[in-house]
């Protein structure tokens, strides 16, 4: 592992609301868990943030040579419209709304959340497992704290005790009387108090989604599936749980209760949560119905954009910010960060193409000691930019001045370790001109195709759009006229 001397990782906590230095508890191995998406929409800006941030965590872990294991959940059952007790499942209620089956729901929008972060450079979990798939994990977590006194069967229905764990609310700060209101709407009767959350309940005849149990058939609560999960593929106890700051309360609240009760072992050491998108200052999501989901910020199809967006644009403006800071949406916003990035990349593509001079050698301690100082105060990725643009301008400077740095071959391995590997903001050009040549020939293709459409030559037409396809790259033609590639 690197050795860093005293410019150590320090992370920010919310289960102690400070700083602390990073110690992994079975170094150099790293247990981190992230809360995934619930698969009943396209994902949105927000997802982006979240996600993004903690690509960038796993990413600066592994630079410092450990070994991390990366899980991050698929909800597709249990998460109930309005994060409430009561009411319908938001898959099932998106599969009435489609006319499908929830399964189809769950298999459509996980594709579309993975395509997405693909776009974004967003690194693949190690363990991405489903709820729908851990059902007798779900099932044997209930039964450990029924066993344990700490839950209880009302009816078909188990709910946790929260009366029985001492330390609820040790998370967040708030006390089961603190609870907010919209989680005690819709009380069920059945509950011995208000603040108790569902582990399992009992399905309705109209329910699509349920399982056979021992009190009843029903499906699980959104809670019990991240703590049922988690500590199946992380063990116990875990470094590391990620999720966004409105999962705070009551989502890992209920976690720490429900693992923790159920194994008597302290169940994570370090919550890390990030902050919200907004929009004009007030939250970007689906609920509020002001979410824009990431194709259309791609591809400009949306009344609140005037353009499509790059996903590299998008990944440098989020990075901008500190995961733990708020990020208002622009327009105005992302033009500035498309200009940046181009900035980065053209010093990054300067000194990638650059030969050994016999300039003075660059200090690559510096810069190394500058970067991790940044990304050690809790992975404060906008102020590892702004060391980027502060040391590597002279550089360029340099270079064009034909006074490269005699060292520059060291320079661009760092680099890449920084820029590519941690940051994800590699200029595409500088990875080599094979994919930009491919994608010259397809443009190339489609104006061919365009004019044997407009000279009525459906047969080239035709064969271009169908030799592409088994290619791998498929056409759309728009009502305008106009032909692009799709995924």
């Amino acid at each position: 592992m690197a050795d860093q001397g005293k410019n150590k990782l320090h992370v920010y906590n919310t289960l102690s609301r400070e700083k602390e230095l990073f110690e992994s508890l079975n170094a150099p191995h790293v247990g981190m868990y992230v809360c995934g998406p619930t698969v009943y929409g396209d994902p949105h800006l927000g997802h982006a943030k979240s996600y993004v941030s903690f690509d960038v965590v796993l990413r600066y872990l592994r630079y410092l040579g450990y070994k991390v294991r990366y899980v991050q959940n698929i909800t597709d059952v249990g998460h109930l419209v309005g994060d409430a007790e009561e009411g319908e499942d938001k898959l099932s209620k998106q599969a009435r709304i489609e006319q499908v089956e929830p399964m189809e729901i769950a298999e459509k929008y996980t594709y579309s959340y993975f395509r997405d972060m693909d776009k974004l450079n967003v690194l693949r979990p190690d363990i991405a497992p489903r709820a729908s798939g851990h059902i007798p994990e779900q099932i044997a977590m209930v039964k450990k704290l029924i066993e344990k006194g700490h839950a209880y069967n009302a009816d078909g229905n188990v709910y946790f005790d929260v009366s029985s764990d001492e330390e609820y609310g040790k998370l967040s700060g708030r006390k089961t009387e603190d609870a907010e209101s919209g989680t005690r709407v819709d009380v069920a009767s059945d509950k011995k108090n208000p603040e108790d959350f569902a582990l399992w309940k009992k399905a309705d005849d109209g329910h699509i989604m349920k399982w056979d149990s021992p009190w009843s058939i029903g499906y699980p609560g959104w809670h019990v599936e991240c703590s049922a999960m988690s500590t199946k593929y992380l063990g116990e106890s875990f470094d590391i749980h990620g999720g966004g700051l409105d999962n705070q309360f009551p989502h890992h609240e209920c976690e720490i209760a429900q693992a923790e009760c159920a194994h008597d072992a302290p169940f994570v050491k370090y919550w890390m949560h990030n902050n919200m998108v907004t929009l004009e200052g007030q939250k970007m999501g689906k609920s509020l119905g002001n979410a824009i989901n990431l194709d259309q910020f791609f591809t400009g199809n949306h009344d609140l954009l005037s353009r499509g967006w790059p996903p590299e644009v998008i990944r440098f403006f989020l990075l901008q910010s500190h995961y733990r800071s708020t990020t208002d949406f622009s327009e105005e916003a992302l033009s500035a960060a498309e200009a940046g990035l181009k900035n980065l990349h053209s010093m990054v593509m300067a000194i990638d193409k650059a030969e050994p001079g016999s300039g003075t050698a660059f200090d690559l301690d510096g810069l190394k000691h500058a970067f991790e100082t940044a990304m050690n105060d809790d992975f404060n990725s906008a102020q590892a930019i702004a060391v980027l643009f502060d040391q590597l301008k002279e550089v360029r400077k340099n270079i064009n001045n034909g006074q490269a740095p005699e060292n520059l071959d060291t320079l661009k391995i760092l680099l890449h370790s920084i820029v590519e590997e941690v940051l994800g903001l590699w200029p595409k050009q500088a990875s080599g001109s094979n994919e930009e040549t491919l994608n010259g020939l397809v443009e190339l293709l489609i104006e061919i195709r365009t004019q044997a459409r407009s000279d009525k030559n459906f047969e080239l037409s035709d064969k271009i759009r169908d030799d592409l396809d088994k290619l791998g790259v498929k056409l759309m033609d728009s009502k305008d006229g106009t032909t692009f590639t799709i995924d």
